[in-house]
């Protein structure tokens, strides 16, 4: 079958903001105007339709990204099947817990809307949002939402994003009205003013800019056409002279330049009161990327170890990314996938060169949220869902078997929060764990062990919430009930210092004996850089076969510190010296040995506690402020920055994790119920002292 939509009217993006800045809202608001859904379904009565697990309608969030596919002719073209565009959206959470959610989606898209609120501007999560489109290069546009509440400014907001997330972004409109007044957009670019008429704002009306608001208009304008044409040297000089640009040029140097990152588009309304949406959505076809505009896709060939590219194109051998895994109670396990290149045909066979394996791609689906649509093929560029793959997770590649390629895995956070799980009866212990199994295939930040001294099952992630919605789900959707223990802390260990030891591992018995022995060095390294283990062994003291299994004995005795029991992080450790026996050496003996020396290396080197610390945004009325400050530094908190907006006083904190079980209750009973709170995951830092030695006695969880 021919592809029936040009691979340049396709559009692969996400929706991505900090919790609340009504993602959802925006991303319904799409699916009724390109006509997907004929009623929008709304968050706050809990009908979203991208919002389709029970969980997120009833908590008004959203938990997984979905992912639809809708159809938009740019509202200044004539309606014809070759002015339409193609759009796959995502729907990504808000919430810093389900980050994973977030990263996975963005590794997939060409391009971002990044939603605003127009009363608080930048919060901390679309900071790290932000940082985390720049770090897979996502080229973007903004949206400033909800101009009609009260307290809204499309001015402050607009400043906020350029203060805190980039002195490249440009208005290309500013609003009629703000709060109760809000009617609709000037268009900066073609200096007319347009309002949005009818019970769901689906008529457009272009008008002349009202007299009382074209001063301010036109010096706006002139600001948005300076930093535009200041993109390209052959139009700056035109303008600097004095000649009028065209509006079809302008447009064209700004596409240029949002796809290369320079700069960034800022459109604004309210999804909710249906002005404006339209508007961002003719930004999508004529702003943000095609899959062929952005470089090719890279990755390493398995079998020569060497660096190749994919290109956009239909004609190239296939290849793809699983980006998520999701659980489906009519279809079993469902694989999203966005293919890079060539096509896939329902029924063949692919390679998953993550694993090696060969998997079977029975049925192809097209998703638009919960509900699906069967097709038999899909091109470079798309994004889909197959189901019945048996062996492959998030992150691994799907190829051609004849072009073995393996495209760049995608990194994901550590878990900073754990608890203790048991099943109730004998029957949920049967399916507790094919459930949990199923739910950390699903999400990478999940996970599972057995505490081998105890036997207890304990689960870990990114936060309280996303702990607690695992649970929930693991009872809805799987019908395991389960007793959920106290939260505690992912304590990490690390050294201060370095040192060396000898270990030496000798036993004799009537046969074979067993001997290893080596000598370290254990040193500290910067935060989050991770292990490093190095080999200097010189003219052979130690036989080559055995190296292997010192760092194997290291990294067995890193999972265990030397503190606390918690697993040790950011260590060097450099094998130097060591003798071994013609006869009894083994590579057993040559593991116990260096775990032996590990252990003693890092007491020396000053082991000591490491702790997760939290970044915390605060939002409190006024009167409540001495109150939640004092509540903060009693658990421990550095205040960074404090700020006004509007009646409300923001605090900005880090805080350690574990005094802040417990604080949403707190911080409700401080401010009689007017207060609210996010956080997310900042660093690791040591323990004081005294604290440390109330976790080594386990006094403290």
């Amino acid at each position: 079958m021919p592809r029936i939509y040009p691979i340049n009217k396709v559009r692969d993006i996400g929706i991505i903001a900090h919790i609340d800045a009504g993602k959802t809202t925006v991303s319904e608001r799409i699916l009724f105007y390109t006509g997907i859904s004929h009623k929008i379904g709304e968050v706050h009565e809990g009908a979203a339709v991208m919002d389709w697990m029970e969980q997120e309608r009833e908590r008004g969030i959203t938990i997984t990204s979905a992912a639809t596919t809708c159809f938009w002719t740019p509202t200044y073209k004539e309606k014809t099947k070759e002015n339409e565009h193609r759009i796959n959206l995502i729907d990504t959470p808000g919430h810093i817990d389900f980050t994973a959610e977030v990263q996975r989606s963005l590794r997939v898209l060409d391009g971002a809307v990044v939603v605003f609120d127009g009363v608080a501007g930048v919060e901390p999560q679309s900071e790290t949002v932000w940082r985390q489109a720049d770090k897979f290069n996502v080229p973007r546009i903004c949206f400033i939402n909800k101009l009609d509440r009260t307290g809204a400014s499309f001015e402050n907001s607009f400043k906020s994003i350029l203060e805190k997330l980039s002195p490249n972004a440009v208005a290309m409109q500013i609003p009629i009205g703000e709060e109760q007044a809000h009617k609709g957009v000037i268009d900066l670019l073609n200096m007319e003013a347009i309002l949005f008429e009818g019970d769901f704002g689906q008529t457009m009306k272009r008008e002349p800019v009202p007299e009382n608001l074209k001063d301010q208009a036109k010096a706006w304008r002139e600001k948005m056409i300076e930093k535009i044409v200041s993109e390209d040297e052959s139009y700056l000089e035109k303008y600097l002279a004095g000649e009028e640009i065209k509006t079809e040029d302008i447009k064209k140097i700004l596409r240029n330049a949002v796809i290369n990152y320079k700069l960034i588009p800022v459109f604004t309304g309210t999804a909710l009161k249906n002005k404006g949406v339209q508007l961002m959505l003719d930004a999508v076809c004529d702003y943000l990327p095609s899959p062929i505009e952005l470089p090719s896709v890279k990755g390493i060939n398995p079998k020569t170890k060497e660096e190749e590219e994919r290109k956009a194109d239909d004609s190239e051998k296939f290849s793809a990314l699983a980006f998520k895994i999701a659980a489906d109670p009519y279809v079993g396990s469902l694989t999203y996938f966005r293919v890079y290149s060539g096509t896939l045909k329902a029924g063949s066979y692919v390679l998953n060169s993550s694993t090696g394996e060969k998997e079977r791609v029975g049925r192809i689906l097209r998703m638009h949220a919960a509900e699906r649509e069967e097709v038999q093929e899909i091109y470079a560029g798309d994004i889909g869902a197959t189901v019945g793959l048996k062996n492959t997770r998030t992150g691994n590649t799907l190829c051609d078997e004849t072009a073995p390629i393996i495209l760049e895995q995608i990194s994901f956070p550590e878990p900073v929060i754990s608890i203790r799980i048991e099943p109730k009866s004998k029957e949920d212990q049967e399916k507790m764990g094919e459930a949990l199994r199923r739910l950390s295939d699903e999400d990478p930040t999940f996970r599972v062990k057995t505490d081998i001294e105890t036997g207890e099952i304990i689960i870990s992630g990114m936060g309280e919430l996303h702990l607690d919605i695992l649970v929930d789900r693991m009872k809805r959707e799987f019908n395991v009930e389960a007793s959920v223990g106290r939260p505690q802390v992912a304590y990490r260990e690390t050294v201060k210092s370095s040192a060396e030891a000898e270990g030496k591992y000798i036993r004799q018995s009537g046969g074979r004996g067993q001997y290893g022995h080596v000598w370290l060095k254990v040193s500290a390294k910067e935060r989050s850089s991770g292990f490093e283990f190095k080999n200097e062994i010189k003219g052979g003291v130690i036989p080559q076969e055995f190296i292997p299994a010192v760092e194997k004995g290291i990294r067995e005795a890193m999972e265990k510190g030397v503190v606390a029991g918690y697993p040790m992080v950011d260590v060097e450790a450099v094998l130097y010296d060591g003798s071994f026996h013609d006869v009894d050496s083994s590579e057993n003996a040559f593991k116990i040995a260096a775990s032996m020396a590990f252990k003693d290396a890092s007491k020396k080197a000053q082991a000591v506690l490491l702790e997760p610390i939290m970044k915390l945004e605060v939002i409190v009325p006024e009167n409540f402020f001495g109150d939640a400050i004092g509540d903060l530094s009693a658990r421990r908190g550095k205040i960074e920055e404090t700020k006004d907006r509007l009646n409300l006083k923001v605090i900005d904190a880090k805080v350690p994790l574990a005094e802040m079980f417990g604080y949403a209750t707190s911080l409700r009973s401080i401010t009689e119920g007017r207060g609210n709170f996010t956080m997310e995951f900042d660093h690791y830092e040591e323990v004081p002292f005294n604290i440390s030695q109330e976790v080594i006695e386990g006094k403290r969880r």
